[in-house]
C-alpha cells in the first residue's frame, strides 16, 4: 500500500513540506484510539533472537533510524512503535538555527536517492532535551554537532554543550563531523582536530558515574589512509565505535536531473561505498570496535550485506522514505532466517 498508493501521492509535493506533513499526520494517527495497536501489530516484530548487545546497550532489534529524520526529538515514540530497534535524534546544535536557504532537499527518483543541504536546521539542544524528558523506553542516540557560526577552533565547546545537555536523556552519543552541509565541518575529520575533540568528550564522559558510549560518524568519501587514521583514533581515544557512513559528495553514475544540486547524497547510490567502508574498518581493525552500518539500505538483502561486512547494527533513512515502514520488519525477518545467523 505504501509504495503503490501513499508514496506516489507524497512524491508529488515538495520533499521538505511532505516531511513535516508526515510528522503531523503520524502524530494525529497515533492519537486515534486503536491505531497505535494496529500499527504495532502490523510493523513490529518482537523476538528475543533479534536482541543485540552492543557497546554495553541492549537493542531489541538491530534496525535503527538514522539521524536527520527526527532532528528535534518530535516523533521518536511513534517511530519506535513502527518497529525500529532504536532511534537517533539530531543532529542538534547548542543554539537553534534555521539551516541553509530553501530549496534544500531534492528527490532523485530515477536513482532512489536524496540530496540534502539542510545545514543542521534544528531548534537547539534544549528543545530536544525537553521532549526527551518524557521518554520511557525508547533507546535513543543523540547526534551532536556545532553551530554554523562557530569557527572550527571553537567547535569543541559546542560539542561539550550538547554532550552535557543530552547526557541524562540519551543512551549513546554520535559526534557528527562528516556532514557536507556546514562550511568547513569536514575539516574536523582530520587526525589532529578529531583526536583532540574526541579526547575532550571522552574525558568529560569518563568523569561521569556511568559513562555513555560515544560513536563517531564518518563520511564515505575518506581515503584508505584516512580510514586507517580513524581506526587509530578510535583506539587512542577509547570511544565506543563508528557509524559508517554519512552522505556523500560523489555524483558518480547518477541518472536524475537533480544530480547537479549541491549537498549530501543518500540512498541506493551510496550502498556499495558504505559497505566497502564497513568492511575495510572491520577487517583492518580486526573487529576491534562495533560499527553501525548506514547507507543505501533499501531491501533486506542490502541490510544483510552490511551485517556480513562487519556491521553490528544498521540504520535506515532514505530507504525508509522510499520503501516505507514495512522494510523494518522485512529486514528483521531476513535476519532471523539468515543461514549465517548474523
Amino acid at each position: 500500500m505504501y509504495k503503490s498508493l501513499i508514496r506516489p501521492l507524497l512524491f508529488n509535493f515538495d520533499p521538505e513540506k511532505v516531511h513535516y506533513f508526515t510528522f503531523d499526520a503520524l502524530k494525529f494517527l497515533f492519537k486515534i484510539p486503536g491505531v497505535s495497536m494496529l500499527l504495532k501489530n502490523k510493523f513490529q516484530m518482537n523476538d528475543p533472537r533479534l536482541e543485540r548487545k552492543v557497546f554495553g546497550l541492549t537493542f531489541k532489534n538491530p534496525v535503527g533510524l538514522a539521524a536527520g529524520f527526527d532532528k528535534n526529538a518530535v516523533l521518536y515514540k511513534e517511530l519506535d512503535q513502527l518497529g525500529f530497534g532504536f532511534v537517533e535524534i539530531g543532529t542538534v546544535t547548542p543554539k537553534g538555527q534555521p539551516g541553509n536557504d530553501k530549496t534544500r532537499l531534492f528527490r532523485l527518483k530515477e536513482d532512489s536517492a536524496i540530496i540534502n543541504r539542510m545545514g543542521f536546521n534544528n531548534e537547539g539542544v534544549e528543545a530536544a532535551v525537553k521532549r526527551l524528558k518524557t521518554n520511557k523506553n525508547v533507546l535513543i542516540g543523540g547526534n551532536i554537532g556545532k553551530n554554523k557560526i562557530t569557527p572550527n577552533e571553537e567547535a569543541v565547546s559546542d560539542y561539550k554543550i550538547c554532550f552535557e545537555a543530552l547526557f541524562n536523556y540519551v543512551d549513546y552519543f554520535v559526534v557528527n563531523v562528516s556532514s557536507p552541509n556546514t562550511p568547513n565541518l569536514r575539516a574536523l575529520q582530520d587526525k589532529e582536530p578529531l583526536t583532540a575533540l574526541l579526547n575532550t568528550l571522552q574525558q568529560l564522559n569518563l568523569s561521569k558515574p556511568k559513562p555513555k558510549p560515544i560513536l563517531l560518524k564518518i563520511a564515505p568519501d575518506l581515503s584508505d589512509d584516512q580510514l586507517l587514521d580513524i581506526i587509530e583514533i578510535v583506539s587512542v581515544t577509547g570511544i565506543a565505535g563508528v557509524i559508517a557512513t554519512n552522505t556523500t559528495i560523489s555524483r558518480d553514475k547518477l541518472q536524475s536531473k537533480n544530480k547537479i544540486e549541491m549537498g549530501g547524497l543518500s540512498g541506493k547510490p551510496l550502498k556499495h561505498r558504505s559497505t566497502e567502508v564497513i568492511r575495510f574498518l572491520s577487517e583492518k581493525s580486526n573487529k576491534a570496535f562495533p560499527i553501525i552500518g548506514v547507507g543505501g539500505i533499501h531491501s533486506a538483502e542490502d541490510a544483510l550485506e552490511k551485517l556480513e561486512a562487519g556491521a553490528s547494527l544498521i540504520q535506515l533513512y532514505t530507504g525508509f522514505i522510499y520503501e516505507g515502514p514495512g522494510l523494518i520488519k522485512e529486514i528483521n525477518k531476513a535476519i532471523l532466517s539468515s543461514t549465517n545467523k548474523i
